[in-house]
C-alpha cells in the first residue's frame, strides 16, 4: 500500500501542469490563510465571499468582451474591496450589509452578462467551481508575482496591520495610520480573492481563506502563532486536497476545502478536550 502510494506521488509529480499548479496553489495557500487572520479578527470573514462575486462579474464581462479574465477582474476587484471599506466605515452600511450588496449585485450582473452573450464559456466556468489544474505558465508568473508582492507587503508592515487589526482606536492614537493600513488590507485580500478563484472557485473562495484561521484558532491563542498555525495547515491541506484529487478523481478545489473542514472538526475536538482537562 505504501508502495503504491509512493509510486502515485511519484507519477503525480511527473506532469508539467501539476508542478505548475501546486506552486501557484502553495504561495495562494499561503496569502489566504495570512491575511485570514486578520479578517476574521476584524470580523470581516465574509469579505472574501463578497469580492469572489465581484470577481464573477468582472469576469463575466471580460469574457464578453474577449479581454484576459485576470487583467478585467484585478483591478475591478481592487476597487470593490475600497468602496466596500469606505461604505463600512462611513458608518451608512453595516459591514455585512455592505458585502451583501455588492456582492448580489456583481452577482446579478454577471448572470445577466452572461445570459445575453455567448453563455458560460469553460474558461468562466473554470474561475467560479475552479481549476487549478488548468493553469497556464503565463498565469503561474502572473500568480507568483502578485502573490510575493502580497508576502512583501504583509511582512514589511506586520506590526502595523498586528495593532489595528486588535485595537484600531488605540492604533490611531499612537500615530498608525489606520485608514491607510485598512486599504493595503483590503487592497491584499482583493489580489488574493482574484488568484484564489482559479485554485477553489468564486463559490468556495471564502473558504479558503477563513477555515485556516479558524482552525488554528482552536488550539493556538497568540496572534503570530495563530499567523504561523494557520499558513501550515493552510499550504498542508493544499496538498493532501492535490493529492487526494488525483487519487480519487474529485474535484481539486472541493477536495482541499473539504480537507480544511475536516482538520477544523479536529482541532475543535482536541481544542475541547484541551479546555477540559
Amino acid at each position: 500500500m505504501e508502495q503504491n502510494l509512493f509510486d502515485q506521488l511519484k507519477e503525480l509529480l511527473s506532469y508539467s501542469f501539476i508542478l505548475r499548479s501546486l506552486a501557484a496553489g502553495i504561495l495562494i495557500a499561503l496569502c489566504a490563510s495570512l491575511l485570514g487572520v486578520i479578517l476574521v479578527l476584524k470580523r470581516y470573514s465574509m469579505i472574501g465571499d463578497g469580492l469572489s462575486h465581484v470577481g464573477f462579474g468582472a469576469l463575466a464581462v471580460a469574457a464578453a468582451m474577449n479581454a484576459a479574465p485576470l487583467q478585467v477582474a484585478i483591478p475591478v476587484v481592487v476597487i470593490a474591496a475600497f468602496f466596500l471599506l469606505r461604505i463600512s466605515e462611513s458608518g451608512k452600511l453595516k459591514g455585512d450589509a455592505a458585502i451583501a450588496l455588492i456582492s448580489s449585485g456583481s452577482l446579478a450582473i454577471g448572470v445577466m452578462v452572461v445570459s445575453v452573450t455567448s453563455g458560460m464559456n469553460t474558461d468562466l466556468m473554470n474561475y467560479l467551481f475552479g481549476s487549478i489544474l488548468a493553469i497556464s505558465r503565463s498565469d503561474l508568473l502572473l500568480s507568483a508575482g502578485l502573490c510575493l508582492i502580497v508576502l512583501i507587503l504583509y511582512l514589511c508592515f506586520y506590526n502595523k496591520l498586528f495593532a489595528v487589526t486588535f485595537d484600531e482606536t488605540f492604533a490611531r492614537a499612537t500615530g498608525i495610520k489606520a485608514g491607510f493600513y485598512n486599504m493595503l488590507i483590503a487592497f491584499l485580500t482583493a489580489i488574493t480573492v482574484v488568484l484564489g478563484m482559479r485554485m477553489v472557485g468564486a463559490l468556495l473562495i471564502s473558504s479558503l481563506i477563513i477555515f485556516p484561521s479558524l482552525t488554528a484558532m482552536r488550539l493556538c491563542k497568540r496572534f503570530r502563532t495563530v499567523v504561523i498555525a494557520s499558513a501550515v495547515i493552510s499550504v498542508g491541506c493544499f496538498l493532501v486536497g492535490m493529492f487526494a484529487s488525483y487519487r480519487y478523481n474529485t474535484p481539486a478545489g472541493a477536495t482541499i476545502v473539504v480537507c480544511n473542514l475536516i482538520l477544523f472538526a479536529l482541532f475543535s475536538i482536541i481544542g475541547l478536550f484541551v479546555r477540559r482537562s
